[in-house]
């Protein structure tokens, strides 16, 4: 199973808005003679790779898989049956899948005669596919929050250089998150500051995320701005009656734009000096809408906080350094927090050197679950 898992890790940033799955076939002696995992949506499913890779060796073996097999058809067939016609005597699955339109894999497989097994190792790799299972449990993205400072908190120094805090070997490993994303996500203050790019380099054969920029007043994006240069896809998020005369001009079909309601209770990201931020659940439901099951949040301590305060974000990864600055930008704005009570309590889950630097990896305690689901899936 943990070899499924390694598998299944290697479809993240170009399954979706599939889940990512991994199989291994033994043969009846227990011997590995076959494996694969989920490469592409509308392409074959991990145990469909690995009992072609099988062959008849797979007759009267065992299916190891990281997700129970689907039993529906949509852009391929049932993966219940293929394993039924290969043979398989039983099937070890990790998580059940949570879809109503594609589960009762086990039940068919159970009724074919298959012993079937469920739950080894599920909370591992319920882990590796948290983006598929939030968008089914709660319909949004699954959110990612990455930030990059000093030991004390700083994200830049007092006159506001910040070019680099973090090591190479850091910020190759964000292009790597990057990768692993359907969407990247920036607020208005760090498209005027930075100017970034925020598509995936040095990752060979990786699928661009889709570039968002969260400009509520549609006046951030300028002609000439980085995401504008079709290196990858890009959407400019704006409040709806915000005046796009200007960025219209800029955008001259580089990017498409997306108008969304102006928050009304708080819950906002990007405000302007007109008005209030945008409706972030607003925004996450129009990105789920298209397709995106997972956002890597880049942007500043504004939006943030933002998203922290509206209860939106679902995994925190942190770049910290060696460095010392005393003074400039903290990496958090208000969000919401005002005692020690209301702290946000996080899980790390994973710590990694990176060259001088630390990658610290925390989730919250609302992570979703191998049973949790309501949605369906795409095929």
């Amino acid at each position: 199973m943990r070899r499924a898992l390694d598998l299944a890790a290697r479809g993240l940033g170009s399954t979706s808005p599939n889940p990512v799955v991994g199989c291994v076939i033994l043969d009846s002696a227990g011997r590995t003679v076959g494996e694969g995992w989920h490469q592409r949506a509308g392409g074959p499913h991990a145990e469909v790779h690995a009992l072609a890779e099988a062959g008849d060796d797979a007759r009267g073996g065992t299916a190891v898989v990281t997700l129970e097999p689907c039993d529906h058809t949509g852009r391929t067939g049932p993966c219940t049956q293929a394993l039924i016609a290969a043979g398989i005597a039983r099937v070890v699955h990790a998580v059940a899948d949570p879809d109503p339109g594609a589960a009762g894999g086990a039940r068919t497989l159970a009724a074919a005669g298959i012993e079937v097994e469920g739950g080894l190792l599920g909370d591992e790799a319920a882990t590796g596919n948290a983006a598929w299972l939030t968008a089914v449990r709660l319909h949004r993205p699954h959110v990612t929050w990455k930030y990059a400072a000093t030991l004390d908190g700083r994200t830049a120094a007092a006159d506001g250089s910040s070019r680099w805090i973090t090591s190479e070997e850091a910020r190759a490993d964000v292009h790597r998150l990057r990768a692993e994303s359907d969407a990247v996500l920036i607020g208005s203050g760090t498209a005027r500051a930075d100017d970034p790019h925020l598509a995936v380099r040095g990752v060979p054969g990786a699928v661009q995320p889709l570039r968002v920029v969260l400009d509520t007043e549609a006046a951030a994006v300028e002609p000439g701005a980085r995401v504008l240069d079709g290196a990858a896809p890009t959407l400019i998020a704006v409040a709806e009656d915000a005046d796009t005369a200007a960025l219209d001009t800029a955008l001259d079909g580089a990017a498409d734009l997306l108008r969304l309601p102006r928050a009304t209770d708080g819950a906002s990201g990007a405000s302007g000096s007109s008005g209030s931020g945008i409706e972030l659940s607003a925004l996450l439901s129009a990105l789920y809408e298209r397709q995106v099951r997972s956002v890597l949040l880049e942007g500043g301590a504004t939006l943030a906080g933002a998203f922290v305060r509206a209860g939106l974000v679902d995994r925190v990864v942190g770049y910290l350094a060696p460095v010392l600055l005393g003074a400039g930008p903290p990496v958090l704005a208000e969000a919401g927090i005002s005692t020690i009570a209301q702290a946000l309590r996080l899980s790390v889950s994973d710590t990694v050197r990176l060259g001088p630097d630390l990658r610290i990896t925390a989730v919250g305690h609302t992570a979703p679950t191998p049973t949790a689901a309501t949605a369906t899936e795409e095929s």
